[in-house]
């Protein structure tokens, strides 16, 4: 049977399991990509990704007897969690690895569906070898999280949507971690609309793709240190690798600093909660303006994320927009001096968010004090009339 065949019998399978997630239209992202922008907002998918299409596919083929003997499954919490409502839906046990550090709601949600979960590891990679050993022990059956021909057959189904939803797309743009996603939709584009470019992105400090692909068999990433930890791959799957090789599919990879900034305008602008790894593929347009024909799809994989980690990375977001000023002032150590500065500072409509003296570099001179300063703005050119103005007002001051 074709790619595509697997892929149609998998929306059948689906019908009335997953959601047929909506397509919203991004004026925002379509002005800084100079072209017509849709994400397909896997984000509001039952369990919060994109994951339960390829583990209900994968566990609905399971016989009577793999069934009773229950599934097994690693992930850092989306492939979790679509196992586990999965399984509650088929009726079937589930016990899942996840590491040490995995979101707590993401684990939380995991455990509601019913499956039991084994925290321990750094990475997902570790979690699987984990869940390699329990199956062997037990029995259970591994619900691989991207390298099987069901789940990817699965994930697939979300290009089927996309050209029902967007007949005149030519551009898909979507996140890579194992490749799952990515080869599932290259895999159906390319036998229903071989006109349409798949661009695959991966986190810079998460990318074992490029050099793969380059290499054309499956290399490890040289390291795993990004906050999406849902494409923090170590290697790519060999069912996938072997779909998008094949197809020639460009995969790029984006800065931390870009997925902060994607994150802030899905949420600013498109009032859409999705998780880091969810926004990568907005980053890959607002990164390179310009080189995706449009319309473009971009595919929001997921939006489970935790409240804490979503606070830091909005820091960080805003940051890199040039939203946070941080200033290093030195004035004479002297009653008033701190007021008159922070006076200076309310008259540029500037927010402090934090202020602390310091006496102690060796740069200072006698009777002199150092504050530093670091300031809420309206972003980068607010940061320079900040500048201007205090430096007007006779300060000395270094970012």
């Amino acid at each position: 049977m074709t790619w595509l065949g697997r892929v149609q019998d998998a929306a059948r399978l689906l019908d009335g399991i997953a959601e047929r997630t909506p397509v919203e239209e991004s004026r925002a992202l379509s002005r800084i990509a100079g072209t017509d922008v849709l994400l397909k907002c896997e984000n509001l998918q039952r369990a919060g990704s994109f994951k339960i299409r390829g583990a209900y596919v994968r566990m609905s083929h399971l016989t009577a007897q793999e069934r009773v003997r229950g599934v097994v499954a690693a992930s850092a919490g989306n492939h979790a969690q679509g196992v586990a409502l999965a399984a509650q839906l088929l009726g079937i046990q589930a016990v899942v690895f996840m590491p040490a550090d995995a979101a707590l709601p993401k684990v939380a949600a995991t455990r509601d569906y019913g499956a039991r979960v084994e925290l321990g590891g750094s990475s997902v990679d570790e979690c699987l070898g984990f869940a390699r050993a329990y199956a062997e022990r037990t029995g259970a059956v591994l619900i691989h999280p991207f390298d099987h021909e069901d789940v990817v057959a699965g994930q697939g189904t979300i290009a089927l949507e996309i050209l029902e939803q967007v007949p005149d797309v030519r551009t898909v743009v979507l996140p890579v971690g194992g490749g799952g996603l990515a080869a599932g939709v290259v895999a159906t584009l390319r036998e229903a609309a071989p006109h349409v470019r798949v661009v695959g992105v991966q986190a810079a400090r998460a990318a074992a793709y490029p050099q793969s692909l380059a290499a054309g068999h499956p290399v490890p990433a040289p390291e795993l240190r990004t906050m999406a930890d849902g494409i923090a791959i170590g290697l790519p799957g060999a069912v996938p690798f072997d779909v998008l090789v094949h197809a020639s599919t460009e995969v790029r990879t984006v800065s931390e600093e870009d997925i902060s900034r994607a994150l802030l305008l899905v949420a600013e602008r498109a009032k859409l909660l999705v998780e880091p790894s969810g926004a990568a593929g907005v980053a890959a347009l607002m990164a390179a303006p310009g080189q995706f024909e449009g319309p473009v799809v971009v595919v929001l994989s997921g939006g489970n994320m935790d409240p804490q980690v979503l606070l830091r990375v909005l820091r960080h977001g805003l940051a890199s927009a040039g939203r946070y000023l941080w200033l290093h002032v030195v004035v004479p150590d002297s009653p008033g001096a701190l007021a008159g500065l922070l006076h200076d500072v309310a008259q540029t409509g500037a927010n402090v968010l934090h202020v602390s003296h310091v006496r102690t570099q060796n740069e200072l001179g006698l009777g002199d004090v150092a504050i530093e300063v670091h300031l809420e703005t309206k972003g980068p050119q607010h940061c320079s009339t900040v500048q201007q103005h205090l430096r007007a007002c006779g300060y000395r001051l270094t970012e």
